[in-house]
């Protein structure tokens, strides 16, 4: 097999070919597919066991089963319609998602939420790699091998090339390699179920006793948080290849069932074991996933091992090609080859230290995701809104000249994201993670308990930011779309890469 590089997505036959195209719009014969398709990279993206140990921080919020149930399915199917309706944007406008945001904020403006949107995927892709490696060590404890650091560093090592070389490949490679991994990782995560549903214990969680409104509201939000927020920044990568004919419906649903079967069922899964058992609440805080091996027969360990680095490799490569991406869009003059290539390094790196000096992971990991997740959540709205007001298709040209309709720097959007992340982070708190104290600042003033109250974890922060965004871009912006509508749309073009760098970064 063979690897060489090609104009566009990777050729067909057995010739494996490093993808080129970049933040640069799809010439229209390199369109294909059909929505149905999108079904495959975000069901194996989504089916990590991880989700599983996501059970363990819903009840952590302290609720019945019912409870926490309804909170599993409420959060992620509402999150993940989000990234259905984001995706449609990809067909609408033949770019990346970040590429498109242009629209709302202008050519370089959108580099503030194309910050923020590289942040929020080398941190989740930083994470997966983490997970990873501490499952591998305490897999390697559990068959009676050393779990110490040479098994640790072989096995970031091992999981951090993986993902790379996805990621650089890109999209044509990631598109067949993720229907593979679907089938692979679903029938293993179907037998791990069937080995452990024995330690279920249905005394045990029906004795759970029932949390509040804020607690469930906070939970609601942490799980829209940790899935479909997570993925709304990258939702219109991947079906920006399709047909402009493509239905819209079928690419919301299909990507919103995709993204959320999977986590639907392991988060209920989660919640049936962490409310059965204390002890492997407990332990999942520190490993997320190798503790899920203590209840497994030992026979089994390598195949769920098998499984576990499988399902968070397939995520982290559909993130390392979203980030960079997003890292191009920030304004990096380089290739995405090497835009991927950078965010190895820092993804490396975070693995790093979190792996070998971090004495907790929950903590930082929940810090990472309410802290980013409340700006992100902003630009989500006003992204929404602003695909919502659009009755024609974009202007692609524009979207590379800060000359064209869409403008330099647009102020508004860029105070919305401003107001939504000050006042959002007034309304959530860290407790896990101390160099997060500070938030939580408005909980007193605006009478909501303070950092202690009943309303201190129910990261209202996160809606009211989804909330200011939305609910502003569509007061404030209908007339500037309406403007842009107004100008004719010229002959759909083609340009490379290399092009669009030049052409969208050109004062």
């Amino acid at each position: 097999m063979s690897i060489t590089e090609s104009p566009g997505p990777a050729t067909r036959g057995k010739t494996l070919a490093v993808e080129t195209n970049g933040i640069n719009p799809i010439a229209e014969h390199e369109r294909k597919g059909k929505p149905r398709d999108l079904f495959w990279p975000w069901f194996a993206a989504n089916v990590s066991v991880l989700s599983v140990s996501y059970g363990s921080f819903v009840l952590a919020f302290g609720m019945s089963v019912w409870q926490a149930l309804a909170v599993v399915l409420v959060g992620v199917i509402a999150s993940n319609l989000l990234c259905g309706y984001i995706a449609t944007a990809g067909r609408r406008g033949s770019a990346p998602t970040m590429t498109l945001s242009r629209s709302a904020f202008g050519v370089r403006g959108n580099r503030l939420p194309s910050l923020l949107s590289w942040m929020l995927t080398v941190g989740w892709e930083t994470s997966l790699v983490v997970v990873a490696v501490l499952a591998t060590s305490t897999i390697f404890e559990r068959l009676g091998w050393t779990g110490g650091v040479v098994v640790k560093v072989v096995a970031l090592l091992v999981v951090v090339t993986m993902i790379v070389a996805g990621g650089m490949l890109g999209f044509d490679v990631i598109m067949r390699l993720q229907r593979w991994l679907t089938v692979l990782t679903a029938v293993l995560t179907a037998l791990y179920i069937a080995f452990t549903i024995n330690q279920v214990d249905w005394h045990a969680l029906a004795a759970l006793p029932p949390g509040g409104t804020p607690i469930v509201i906070g939970a609601i939000l942490f799980v829209m948080t940790g899935f479909g927020l997570g993925w709304v920044n990258a939702a219109a990568d991947y079906s920006r290849y399709l047909p402009r004919t493509a239905s819209s419906k079928g690419i919301v649903g299909w990507t919103t069932l995709g993204c959320s079967l999977p986590p639907a069922v392991l988060l209920i899964y989660g919640v049936l074991l962490a409310g059965s058992s204390s002890t492997l609440n407990e332990a999942i805080a520190s490993d997320p996933v190798g503790a899920l091996t203590t209840i497994l027969p030992t026979w089994f360990l390598i195949p769920f091992a098998v499984v576990t680095v499988v399902g968070l490799v397939a995520g982290a490569i559909m993130d390392i090609y979203s980030s960079g991406l997003a890292l191009l869009n920030v304004g990096l003059k380089t290739s995405r080859v090497t835009a991927v290539g950078v965010d190895a390094l820092i993804m490396l790196l975070g693995a790093i230290a979190v792996v070998f000096f971090s004495p907790n992971f929950i903590g930082p990991f929940q810090g990472f995701l309410i802290t980013l997740g409340v700006p992100i959540t902003a630009w989500c709205g006003i992204f929404i809104a602003d695909l919502a007001l659009r009755r024609g298709p974009y202007a692609e040209r524009d979207l590379f000249d800060p000359r064209g309709r869409y403008g330099d720097i647009r102020w508004m959007p860029i105070a919305l994201i401003a107001i939504a992340t000050v006042i959002g982070w007034g309304l959530v708190t860290n407790s896990m993670a101390p160099w997060l104290a500070w938030q939580g600042y408005l909980l007193g003033p605006l009478g909501l308990g303070g950092k202690d109250g009943a309303w201190a974890f129910s990261n209202l922060g996160v809606i009211v930011a989804l909330v200011i965004g939305l609910g502003g871009y569509l007061l404030l912006g209908r007339r500037t779309v309406r403007a842009q509508e107004s100008l004719p749309v010229g002959a759909e073009f083609e340009m490379s890469n290399t092009e669009a760098q030049q052409v969208g970064l050109t004062e």
